[in-house]
């Protein structure tokens, strides 16, 4: 990637643009706020009624929002409720069109909060909520990056481009149904994009990911007579034992791409069986399988197919229906990433104190879709160094508020870069 240098953005409109951001830092606090405190559980995925919020907080910031509802069909489909994504577009003048994006549908909470998940509590300088990290945080990190722009380009500085914000709402479930079918319906079709990340690295890869559902199928009996029928549960026993050999497997096939690590098996869902006193005729298994960037995602799931298969071939009575829910492909390294790169370094110059590095994650993210398309992409927004530290999709999900700051000031002053006249 490109070696740091001084930022193209002019020194009048980096102060104008860091002086907005300090002077509306409450402000931008009860935003994020506000937006935590409507639930958008992915499960179920009825996410229209916060985009419907999102929309009337950014209008009362001056913005212009599109609202794009998905047609009802097409969610049920996805398997979701409701889905309405949002967008909107800053035009400063003749240039490259760089979109923001980040999510606002987020995990159902689960046990073990200390706070009410969608209390927007904040202690010691830390909000905490369901969302507040992952990633309702760069709602309130972009649409306050973009305000600043606003306000140097009123001041007086010159900007050649146009800034988009992209806040969509299937990512739990893979974003078809949101940068996916924007792109897909030509509402958009930016040159660059950032997307919802954390403040201390770029992401510039990360992992694919395969769901599988496979449904052993056998033959029910009495309880007192088991032998007449053929149990579905014993067989799923054999299918968990050849997943989790080939899980060791895996270990054995690191990525290259620094943060990334081994491909990982994960049986996260099972169900089945009709009661205590009869013998089960079906189970069901859901597998995540993630795919790292040197990986081949078709490959990889017909490798998990046959493991499955070859698990139960010869049982006697014992069949398998194999079902994938969902597949994403990788997020690799492509060209153009340096320029983004390059802008977000400079500008952390000075707001952090390290160098802002590039890195790949084991996770899957709405970003490959943009990249797919062959928009350069990277990941890049507020929160902690590590997924673990914000207890992503955990109890007591946090952010430091200290981090949204600077990621705002961050991001805005990479866009003034990227957008200043050359």
């Amino acid at each position: 990637m490109s070696a740091a240098v001084p930022s193209s953005a002019p020194a009048s409109a980096r102060k104008d643009i860091l002086a907005f951001i300090d002077a509306t830092r409450a402000a931008q606090v009860a935003f994020l706020a506000a937006l935590v405190k409507v639930p958008s559980d992915n499960p179920p995925g009825d996410c229209a009624p916060h985009a419907a919020r999102a929309a009337e907080l950014l209008e009362a910031l001056g913005f212009a929002v599109e609202r794009h509802a998905v047609p009802p069909a097409r969610v049920r489909a996805g398997g979701m409720v409701s889905v309405t994504n949002l967008v909107v577009r800053e035009r400063f003048g003749p240039g490259p069109v760089v979109a923001l994006n980040a999510h606002g549908d987020v995990v159902p909470p689960g046990l073990g909060w200390s706070v009410d998940p969608y209390g927007a509590e904040v202690r010691d300088g830390v909000m905490y909520g369901r969302g507040v990290a992952v990633s309702k945080s760069d709602f309130a990190t972009y649409a306050y990056a973009l305000l600043a722009l606003k306000a140097a380009a009123q001041a007086g500085a010159r900007f050649a481009g146009t800034v988009e914000l992209h806040f969509t709402y299937d990512e739990e479930i893979g974003g078809l149904l949101g940068p996916g079918w924007l792109l897909e319906e030509g509402i958009t079709k930016p040159d660059f994009v950032i997307s919802a990340g954390f403040s201390y690295d770029i992401v510039t890869a990360h992992n694919g990911c395969l769901h599988l559902q496979a449904e052993i199928l056998g033959r029910s009996a009495h309880a007192a007579m088991p032998e007449t029928g053929a149990d579905a549960l014993e067989a799923a026993t054999a299918v968990l034992a050849a997943i989790y050999h080939l899980r060791r497997r895996l270990k054995e096939r690191p990525s290259a791409v620094p943060g990334i690590g081994a491909p990982g098996l994960t049986v996260g869902l099972i169900s089945g069986g009709i009661n205590t006193n009869v013998v089960p005729d079906k189970v069901s298994l859901r597998v995540d399988r993630r795919i790292t960037p040197e990986e081949d995602a078709g490959a990889a799931e017909a490798e998990l197919c046959e493991t499955i298969t070859d698990a139960v071939a010869g049982l006697d009575g014992i069949s398998c229906r194999l079902t994938r829910i969902l597949i994403a492909t990788p997020f690799v390294p492509m060209p153009g990433q340096d320029k983004l790169v390059a802008a977000i370094q400079r500008a952390a110059q000075g707001i952090l104190p390290d160098k802002v590095g590039t890195k790949g994650v084991p996770i899957y993210t709405d970003a490959r879709l943009y990249s797919a398309a062959g928009i350069p992409t990277v990941l890049y927004g507020a929160g902690p160094r590590t997924l673990t530290e914000a207890n992503g999709h955990r109890a007591d999900e946090n952010l430091k508020l200290d981090d949204l700051h600077k990621a705002t000031r961050i991001v805005a002053l990479a866009l003034a870069d990227l957008l200043a006249p050359r």
